[in-house]
């Protein structure tokens, strides 16, 4: 009578909670609390999976549609919060608004604009939440997990395939690219042994019941690489992963906190994870050392992660994951904002304001009064008189007059120093690479070298590769520019990239970093006379096409040390 769709939702429904008390049968390991949780989470997803059905299907019988949908949110209203949040996600996310990441990087490649594309990223990865909404709500704030009932949503990201095939063919050395641990009876261990990682050795401890971390994937992972390197225009900051394979039935760390905003992606198996709240009498400016499981207080949230779900947890807060006994897990974390906080950059400021107050206010050198020791320390904290007030109203006031000595602009640029330094170089797209060093006609050829200099004229149209490759400051004196595109793959493997610019090229540089992402005309740039320009420019900046008369094709230039361009 209702018709063959609204038919087949049914049987839909009746499969699934079938399998799912199937599962839970067979699953006689596991424990109670966990069995409830996945059961909860798998149906909520169903049910929310078959609204979307209902949704976008446009049944013709809408009784139908709505007895569905009812039963589904009643099942959604029962489960823990966490489950609820993800089923009313899914339900108010159109059919095939999500893309697998594989689809995305060809959306990002037609991007030109960093920042544009970073956004496009990080959009992609917190879907359906919008980005407004995670940042008012989530951000520093809570936990929160977003599921979306798709399980190849990260699969291309990194694999258990790729791990085998990283330790086959690289060089991965235990203690510098892999963590080998355990965690059993409340006690941690660490199983890493000298030398390279062999896939026989590494195996052979995930066999035996250890978890495998590889700490920089990115190294070896082009996938990953290119996602950190664009995330990293989005933060402003340094962005690292980690990859965590775990054997079924295991857990590889104690509970902790770390010094990042966290953001798992869960991409083969599952994984069992309770987060609870910061300890507020503990300083979170680092990562904890590991912590017993007996003093954590209840859990904020406990969740089974599938394939294709996403863990947000703010730095402080106190986690722990354990492997269901059926299946292994394989998850990356992907952290940033580490020592990127308002005490981080106050901690350039004010040295430099203090040296300052010294040099110009006689004030900061006046003496400390004769006796101050007397009312003053620990062991007066809890004296009141008359001297010990003075003193305290003296300290506020020169702290108070530090303000005019803060040199912030200053400070921020050692920080984004400090940030060209941390960050991955970028990942540069065919047309990029065409354009770069990489592809350039350079050659050897009857017995000399051939196409080296570059056609640079005043109508030739340059801009910066990326909106953060580049950062200019003073230094001693002396105008620095400072880029990334010479980092390694691994952190700080080689020291800060920079080159001298000539002061006279000084507001050039400005206008052209400020610029981006609209191309300028070597013409156009405020500094020197037309040929001058043109000599200084080519000599700190590399192009791979001409442009067209009509200014059709633009030519993208890519700063590089001079003297690996020139002849």
């Amino acid at each position: 009578m209702f018709g063959s769709r609204p038919k087949r939702f049914f049987m839909a429904v009746k499969e699934r909670v079938l399998s799912e008390i199937s599962f839970v049968y067979s699953d006689c390991l596991c424990k109670c609390k966990i069995k409830l949780l996945v059961i909860q989470q798998r149906l909520a997803t169903s049910f929310a999976l078959i609204i979307r059905m209902v949704d976008f299907g446009k049944s013709e019988n809408t009784a139908v549609g709505n007895s569905i949908q009812s039963l589904g949110l009643k099942l959604t209203e029962a489960t823990v919060h966490s489950v609820a949040m993800r089923s009313q996600e899914l339900t108010s996310t159109g059919i095939g608004i999500a893309r697998e990441l594989s689809s995305l990087f060809v959306e990002l490649d037609q991007i030109s604009n960093s920042k544009e594309r970073a956004s496009r990223l990080f959009e992609w990865l917190i879907e359906p939440v919008t980005t407004k909404e995670f940042f008012s709500e989530m951000w520093e704030k809570k936990p929160a997990i977003i599921s979306r009932a798709m399980a190849d949503y990260h699969k291309t990201l990194f694999s258990t395939e790729e791990f085998d095939r990283i330790l086959k063919e690289e060089c991965v050395l235990f203690n510098v690219n892999l963590d080998v641990t355990s965690y059993f009876n409340g006690k941690k261990e660490n199983h890493n042994i000298p030398g390279r990682a062999y896939p026989v050795v590494v195996w052979d401890f995930y066999k035996n019941g250890c978890s495998l971390r590889m700490l920089n994937p990115q190294a070896f992972s082009l996938n990953l690489w290119k996602v950190m390197s664009i995330l990293q225009e989005f933060f402003g900051s340094m962005v690292g992963a980690n990859i965590y394979l775990t054997p079924p039935g295991t857990q590889g760390f104690a509970p902790h906190y770390d010094d990042i905003e966290a953001f798992v992606l869960q991409l083969e198996g599952s994984k069992y994870w309770r987060i609870y709240n910061p300890r507020i009498i503990i300083c979170f400016l680092s990562s904890s050392p590991f912590l017993s499981s007996w003093d954590l207080g209840k859990p904020v949230l406990e969740v089974v992660l599938e394939p294709g779900d996403l863990l947000y947890f703010p730095r402080g807060f106190i986690h722990q994951a354990s492997c269901l006994p059926t299946t292994h897990s394989l998850h990356v974390t992907i952290s940033t904002y580490q020592k990127h906080t308002w005490g981080n950059l106050l901690k350039k400021i004010l040295p430099a304001a203090l040296e300052g107050a010294l040099q110009d206010d006689v004030e900061f050198r006046q003496g400390l009064p004769l006796n101050y020791l007397e009312y003053t320390g620990v062991q007066h904290c809890e004296k009141v008189n008359a001297q010990r007030k003075k003193f305290i109203k003296k300290i506020n006031s020169l702290i108070g007059r530090l303000q005019a000595y803060a040199g912030i602009d200053a400070a921020v640029d050692q920080k984004a120093k400090e940030f060209m330094h941390d960050c991955l170089p970028p990942v540069l797209s065919k047309d990029e690479i065409a354009c770069s060093v990489h592809g350039a006609p350079t050659r050897w050829e009857n017995g000399k070298p051939r196409d080296v200099l570059l056609d640079m004229k005043g109508d030739t149209e340059i801009r910066m590769l990326r909106s953060n490759i580049a950062r200019l400051f003073s230094e001693d004196n002396r105008i620095l520019l400072s880029y990334t595109v010479e980092n390694s793959r691994i952190y700080h493997e080689v020291e800060p990239q920079s080159i001298e610019i000539d002061p006279e090229l000084a507001d050039g540089m400005e206008y052209l970093l400020c610029a981006y992402p609209e191309f300028k005309t070597i013409r156009s740039i405020p500094c020197a006379d037309l040929e001058e320009k043109v000599c200084k420019f080519s000599g700190i900046w590399f192009c791979g096409c001409h442009s067209h008369t009509d200014g059709s094709i633009k030519e993208s230039f890519f700063m590089y040390e001079p003297c690996k361009f020139l002849s």
